[in-house]
């Protein structure tokens, strides 16, 4: 497969989408804390708690030294309500009041009480004890009316997360909402689309339609497997045609065999019982006659086997060729020899032509010589009497050319494809011809030249007449 540039990658697409809304909701917060803390009016937010308890002390001792008559309690809750920190003060009748809504433990208030008991003066200048810890006395006239202290827990930020934690909180899972609901809809929804429509592609093909293809647009990963799955429903595709194809051959050829055995079969059925019935022959010519019918007829059961056998084993592989430089001159001799009965019956001219360098091929002798024994036997059952058939051998494009070519009708145009299909009849008068040709003639030359690597092709001349062209290569010095 292969590489996906990394800007169309899904993975670094996935990548940079989260980023973006990572940084998108961080941005977020930040503006709507800024927001937040802008409109805030909260006294002392700048401050560190032992600071805000010296003021809140100082404030108060000034307040009690105008007025000895006002209320430590009410006046902290009064003043100091909307202070960010938990602060609580202690009269020394041991009341305890608060700024807010909070507990103080009984340990901090006892703490707080104890230090009423130390009442040194303060320093000229400061009227209150500077914070002790969490706490800070409130003197008035040398004497401590109230205890100051600050709620346990309570730090420097905490009033940052009190005043600002809930409405971030509530931000930050409503920006973790539409974050979640952006990288869904814009980064895995247009994935998961795609995906989905490969899949009801998938689907498809298991159901049998293998002409289903995805789509391969996006340059991304998903395009790539969309790409692999549209090569291999292709491939799936031709395989099955393949194998629809190899069906319909086979059955033709079952169609075939069975009607080129069934008519032999027939004749030799239908002589022999007429010569079982007692009386149906009456004399010695008429029963050879009869036993010479089914022989041919079983010679020619016998040829149909053996082709088919031939054939069978051609093409599956099962024929080894000893090859080897095989001259053409010995092969175009051998033809003449077998076939020189023929031709003088029906006055056929044999001509041969051997260019010099087109004298010698490589290849099985034996097979090659039946590849020219089978295309001249069909040439001279279709050359007519004082005819003429040719054997040429030639150089064309680096290999050598055999031909073989006669002067009879030629072959229809529509009939040439068909010509090397197994039991294939150009004629359809021939049907029922009882010639020795089993029909797999053609065939059987075809498997031997292409096992050799070779082609061969079959044409009508202009003149008139077939001619069968196989091309193999030469023979090496």
């Amino acid at each position: 497969m292969s590489s996906t540039a990394w800007y169309r990658s899904l993975y670094w697409r996935t990548a940079l989408g989260a980023f973006a809304c990572l940084t998108g909701l961080l941005l977020a917060q930040a503006a709507l804390f800024l927001w937040l803390a802008g409109r805030s009016d909260r006294p002392f937010l700048d401050h560190s708690p032992p600071r805000a308890l010296r003021l809140v002390a100082l404030d108060m001792t000034t307040a009690l030294e105008a007025d000895a008559t006002i209320d430590p309690g009410a006046y902290l809750r009064d003043q100091f309500q909307r202070l960010p920190w938990h602060i609580f003060v202690v009269t020394p009748d041991g009341k305890v009041t608060k700024n807010g809504d909070f507990s103080v433990p009984d340990e901090t208030t006892h703490a707080a009480q104890a230090l009423f008991a130390e009442t040194p003066f303060p320093p000229p200048g400061r009227p209150f004890d500077r914070p002790r810890g969490r706490f800070a006395r409130v003197r008035v006239n040398g004497h401590v009316v109230a205890v100051v202290g600050l709620a346990p827990g309570e730090t420097a930020l905490t009033p940052v997360f009190r005043e600002y934690g809930p409405p971030l909180g509530m931000a930050a899972v409503a920006l973790l909402a539409a974050g979640a609901g952006g990288m869904a809809l814009f980064v895995f929804g247009p994935a998961r689309r795609r995906l989905r429509v490969l899949q009801s592609a998938a689907d498809a093909l298991g159901a049998g339609e293998g002409h289903t293809r995805a789509p391969e647009t996006g340059g991304d990963e998903v395009a790539a497997l969309a790409k692999s799955f549209n090569r291999m429903a292709a491939d799936l595709e031709a395989r099955v045609g393949d194998l629809k194809e190899s069906d319909r051959v086979r059955r033709q050829l079952l169609a075939d065999v069975s009607h080129e055995l069934m008519t032999p079969l027939t004749a030799m059925r239908g002589y022999l019982e007429t010569l079982a019935l007692p009386g149906a022959v009456k004399d010695d010519a008429t029963r050879d006659r009869y036993l010479r019918v089914v022989t041919e007829e079983t010679l020619r059961l016998e040829s149909i086997v053996g082709d088919l056998l031939d054939l069978a084993r051609l093409e599956g592989g099962g024929s080894v060729l000893h090859r080897e430089a095989v001259p053409v001159s010995w092969l175009f001799g051998r033809v003449a020899e077998r076939h020189e009965k023929a031709l003088g019956e029906k006055r056929i001219t044999l001509e041969r032509r051997i260019a010099p360098d087109a004298e010698r091929v490589d290849g099985d002798a034996r097979r090659l010589e039946q590849v020219l024994q089978n295309l001249t036997a069909n040439a001279v059952r279709h050359t007519p009497e004082n005819g003429t058939i040719s054997l040429t051998s030639r150089r064309a494009n680096g290999r050598v050319v055999l031909s073989v070519a006669d002067s009879g009708s030629g072959i229809p145009p529509e009939h040439l494809p068909f010509v090397f299909d197994r039991f294939y009849k150009a004629d359809a008068a021939r049907a029922q011809d009882q010639s020795p040709g089993s029909g797999l003639g053609l065939s059987i030359v075809k498997a031997i030249v292409e096992r050799h690597g070779g082609t061969v092709t079959a044409s009508t001349s202009p003149n008139g007449g077939s001619v069968f062209e196989v091309t193999l290569e030469g023979a090496k010095d």
